[in-house]
This record gives structure tokens, sequence and C-alpha cells, in this order.
């Protein structure tokens, strides 16, 4: 009866720990083009014509205009690719985006100063600041296109480096 009882335990464990892990899987129709869609503060993810997934965003700090350099709190706006991923983000998880781009260096470059980077999709922030900013409302990254974590799950699953993402004003 013991023995039994420890292998019930640990199956259970085993598919509890499965349940609350931050990988996901998809197997759905492939993502071709993710659209995000400043004004609307609206995220939607394409398989060609077709929105699989639409979600709320958080922006920069100062959303309105393209990110032109470090430091100046606006989301980027143009078209981009999803260039990495990193699972052990202080955001939960996040997806790369490919800012700056040529342009973006050279006229950074032409101003005197640098563009910046590190532009990512990501979760809430892992510790809990993120309380304080959802009550504080929105637009509160440097830059970057924030969702809720269990959506940033969804989305990591779902979206493949070299995605295309065009970020519209």
């Amino acid at each position: 009866m013991n023995r039994r009882n420890f292998m019930l335990l640990s199956v259970a464990s085993a598919f509890l720990a499965a349940c609350g892990s931050k990988f996901k899987s998809y197997n759905g129709p492939q993502v071709t083009q993710v659209l995000v869609s400043k004004s609307q503060r609206r995220m939607y993810l394409f398989h060609h014509n077709k929105v699989l997934k639409a979600y709320d965003v958080d922006l920069g700090f100062t959303a309105a205009g393209h990110k032109q350099f470090e430091g100046d709190g606006k989301t980027p706006e143009g078209d981009y690719f999803i260039d990495r991923r990193n699972p052990n983000s202080s955001f939960h998880l996040s997806l790369g985006i490919s800012y700056p781009n040529e342009a973006d260096r050279a006229f950074a470059k032409a101003q005197g100063k640098r563009p910046g980077g590190d532009i990512f999709i990501h979760g809430e922030p892992n510790d809990l600041g993120w309380i304080r900013k959802r009550r504080l409302g929105r637009d509160w990254t440097a830059g970057c296109i924030s969702v809720r974590n269990k959506e940033i799950e969804k989305i990591y699953a779902m979206v493949r480096n070299g995605t295309p993402i065009r970020i519209t004003p």
C-alpha cells in the first residue's frame, strides 16, 4: 500500500509541476507575422491573413513616435523580425525584436547619439513591480512591448525566431 501511494504521489507531483511550467507547446498554424498597433495598444498574431490571437499591450513610457535614441522611452515603429529568445529574462519570458536596423543606426549616428536596443516582447517583471505599474496605467516599459505573463507564455510558444513583426503608429 505504501509503495502504491508513493507512486501515485510521484505521478501527481510530476503532473502538477508540468502544469505550472512557463514553457507551453503549440501545435496550431504557424505565426507568419506579428502586427503591433501602438495607437490601439493591441498585438495581433497572424497566419497569413487570418488573426490567430490578439492581445492588449503596454508600450514604452513615451509611446508616441518612433524610437530614435537610447533612453527616449519610445517603442520602435517599422518592420523588424523576432531575432532571439530569452527564457531567463527579467520579465518572465521575452522575444527579441531586431531593433535597431541599419536605418535606425544611421539616423542616431548622424545625430551624434546611440539608437538604443534590447527591445523585446515580454511579460511582467519577475519582481512585484508590475503590480504598481499596472495600477498606475499603461506604457511603463523602456520601449518594449509588454503583455501579461500567461499571454507571453502562449506567444513564446507560438512565435518563432525569424517571424516578421510590423509595429505601426
